[in-house]
């Protein structure tokens, strides 16, 4: 019963929260497309991808998140393309996501290229408030519920890349969104949900420490008005170029281990799991995140040499 009341209070606050985030990934370095439309086209194949997160095991309620992309190159030109999904589900709220991004990309240097992206999403929200137990005579039990509340989304998003690093940057949600519920017995608006602006700020660089042994430090920040700021660091090691190994850190909120599986020259599987650095540690057992990746070499029919992001 103690954990239920815990996790329902702090689902609650997630959704009441006037600057509501994005759904969070542990392994974000795999997801770029979710988060910055420039990685578009990036991996010089079509990649798709699926990922589920199951957060805070053990708590009602807790988020679960299902995550579907596809991305290519365009032909033989400088346009990339791409195509998500992303399915949501927090306490009493579904959030869906479709988003196609649209990118173009530039040469920089002779080892680097810049590209630019473009995003445009649609967002549908609902809210069930039957599934909340409500003390006699709360006016807040004749709340309508919200049944996939559409809004529109654009953004926007920079990735300068090589084979061997990447710094990005994005925004991929520009308008600031608010959902409102009216009360039966009110003439009164009063926010359910306000989506604000969310920055990510994302790194990499892979060293080759010797033929058959790769690492690569990466890094996520996310910035949101009215949140505290989000910084993932993580290291991954790469044997053989087909075992993946590492750790990553969530500042202040979460350890992870992660460890992947080049199956082949097309497929990739990876699994994370996070475990709290809080007191919220004491009422859940930990977080699971899988993905699959399987990708078609278009512009040459064989992987030479797996990409580490």
């Amino acid at each position: 019963m103690k954990t239920r009341i815990i996790g329902l209070v702090a689902l609650l606050f997630t959704i009441v929260s006037s600057a509501q985030q994005d759904a969070q990934y542990t392994q974000y370095m795999y997801n770029t497309i979710v988060v910055n439309p420039a990685y578009a086209g990036s991996r010089q194949a079509m990649s798709i991808f699926a990922l589920h997160r199951n957060q805070w095991v053990g708590v009602d309620g807790a988020p679960v998140t299902n995550a579907f992309s596809i991305n290519t190159p365009f032909k033989e030109s400088k346009v990339g393309l791409g195509l998500s999904v992303v399915n949501d589900k927090i306490g009493i709220s579904t959030e869906n996501n479709i988003a196609a991004d649209f990118s173009y990309t530039i040469p920089a240097s002779e080892k680097y290229k810049l590209s630019f992206g473009l995003k445009a999403s649609a967002n549908l929200l609902s809210l069930d408030f039957s599934k909340l137990s409500y003390q006699p005579g709360d006016p807040n039990a004749y709340q309508d519920n919200i049944d996939n509340k559409f809004s529109p989304n654009i953004g926007v998003g920079f990735y300068l890349h090589s084979d061997n690093g990447y710094v990005g940057l994005s925004a991929p949600n520009l308008i600031e969104t608010e959902h409102f519920d009216k009360s039966d017995n009110s003439n009164s608006s009063s926010h359910i949900a306000k989506e604000k602006i969310n920055y990510y700020l994302i790194a990499g660089y892979v060293f080759d420490l010797s033929p058959s042994l790769k690492f690569k430090p990466s890094l996520e920040t996310k910035y949101v008005q009215g949140a505290p700021l989000q910084v993932d660091v993580s290291a991954n090691f790469m044997l053989n170029e087909k075992f993946v190994a590492g750790l990553a850190y969530r500042w202040n909120a979460a350890m992870s281990a992660m460890v992947g599986f080049q199956v082949s020259d097309s497929w990739f599987i990876g699994y994370a799991y996070d475990f709290d650095t809080t007191e919220f540690a004491k009422y859940n057992s930990g977080s699971h995140e899988l993905f699959l990746r399987f990708e078609l070499f278009n512009r040459y029919d064989k992987i030479i040499s797996p990409r580490f992001f």
